[in-house]
């Protein structure tokens, strides 16, 4: 006498592949791991009281495999989510080891860089741009009391110190210079000519002190096997592996400016019911950062208030976070997979500002069915348009740079789904 049914796990799997001969389709594949994952049938199939007569109506009966309900998409989708986030949580935990003990034996070496610190919480200097793409900051010491620049001068210089004929590009967007001067309390060294020209930071320069250390520290600390630096036009790049998969990790010597808020962040805008005036200022309070990832600019980053705005989303009861993180999982493995995408998880919570500032009321976050496509639909827009503005900093363009393949095709595939709104695994 057979069994009862087992749902979602491995029996039913066994059976499937047992009872069924022949390949099976891409559809009937997910099937099959959506109610692994989720545990449930359709509705049909669950009058079914044997594992070989559930399989042959799920074999013979299309309607009954597209008869999972919207809310059993949306179950699924958010157990997935739930399972990337804690191999998301394995991944970090293995990375932060490593990059703390880089940088402990990097700011032995030269004390202008600090360690990036180890906590079993949540770590502010790493951020997870996607599964193996991760940006990490490392804080310097030594320039502190910040102060914006009264005065703008052109600037004639290379990099090797020589002098050009024609200014270099002035700062756009999200870019700025940085002298030491600006800084109230600085260390002499931040005044000798491997990382200063003319009485400016140069990121450039920094980089360039900071590669050789990253590679003394790698063969110091006897990671060659685990971690490798990798060649980059610009930036400091590291591939380590963990044991969820490797990650190539880019290392940004980052000034950190706590309690001040830049002239370019002109934020909040007038007339916007979201954040609330108390929201805004606990969220400016924490600052901003000075990221070196170029040549001559120093890069705005607004990573801790960022995640201050996104961990307060939902006091009201509402479904913002939930929606942020479905939009990521679909992005990450189905609409823009691979290791350095075109849309990472930060233009993903640009877009999640923007859309939470066009509809601040409770009542458009209640319902994750319908406030989910419109995540996507604003996605959608940017992408076509290719166009996303920094939630802080509206005039600088996010996407200017972007693979132009890699959006038009991620286009496709979310007009696709808009058209069509089911959900897959890849």
């Amino acid at each position: 006498m057979d069994s009862p049914l087992q749902l979602g796990n491995e029996n039913l799997s066994e059976e499937i592949k047992r009872q069924v001969p022949g390949p099976f389709t891409q559809f009937q594949r997910n099937f099959i791991q959506t109610v692994t994952l989720l545990g449930k049938l359709p509705t049909r199939v669950l009058h079914c009281k044997k594992p070989h007569a559930a399989v042959a109506l799920l074999r013979i009966d299309q309607e009954a495999m597209k008869s999972l309900t919207a809310d059993d998409e949306e179950d699924f989708l958010l157990s997935k989510v739930d399972l990337r986030r804690q191999q998301i949580s394995q991944t970090v935990e293995e990375v932060q080891k490593v990059i703390h003990q880089l940088t402990t034996e990097i700011s032995c070496q030269d004390s202008r860089f600090q360690a990036v610190p180890y906590r079993d919480t949540y770590n502010g200097n790493i951020k997870v741009l996607a599964p193996g793409h991760f940006l990490i900051t490392v804080p310097v010491r030594g320039l502190a009391g910040y102060r914006e620049a009264k005065e703008q001068r052109w600037r004639y210089y290379s990099l090797k110190g020589s002098q050009l004929s024609c200014p270099l590009r002035a700062p756009e967007g999200l870019q700025q210079w940085l002298q030491v001067e600006q800084f109230m309390k600085n260390m002499w060294q931040w005044h000798e000519a491997d990382v200063n020209i003319e009485g400016d930071v140069v990121p450039a320069k920094v980089l360039q002190v900071f590669r050789k250390l990253v590679e003394k520290a790698i063969t110091a600390c006897h990671l060659s096997g685990k971690v490798s630096l990798l060649t980059s036009s610009s930036g400091v790049w590291v591939a380590v592996e963990t044991s969820v998969c490797p990650v190539e990790i880019e290392l940004a010597p980052t000034v950190e400016i706590p309690s001040a808020w830049p002239k370019k962040a002109q934020w909040p805008r007038c007339m916007k019911h979201w954040p609330s005036p108390q929201r805004v200022e606990c969220v400016k309070s924490f600052g901003f950062n000075l990221l070196a990832r170029s040549n001559y600019h120093w890069q705005l980053s607004f990573s801790q208030a960022e995640q201050v705005l996104l961990q307060q989303l939902d006091e009201d009861g509402g479904c913002r976070r939930q929606c942020f993180w479905a939009l990521r999982q679909l992005t990450e493995d189905v609409w823009c997979p691979g290791g350095r995408p075109a849309i990472t998880a930060h233009h993903l919570q640009m877009v999640l500002f923007w859309t939470c500032e066009k509809y601040p009321h409770l009542k458009d976050w209640q319902d994750f069915k319908s406030a989910f496509p419109r995540l996507v639909r604003k996605l959608h827009k940017c992408v076509s348009q290719r166009f996303l503005k920094h939630y802080f900093v509206p005039k600088s363009n996010l996407l200017q740079s972007a693979n132009a393949s890699e959006l038009d095709s991620l286009g496709q595939k979310l007009a696709f789904f808009l058209k069509n709104p089911q959900i897959s695994v890849p």
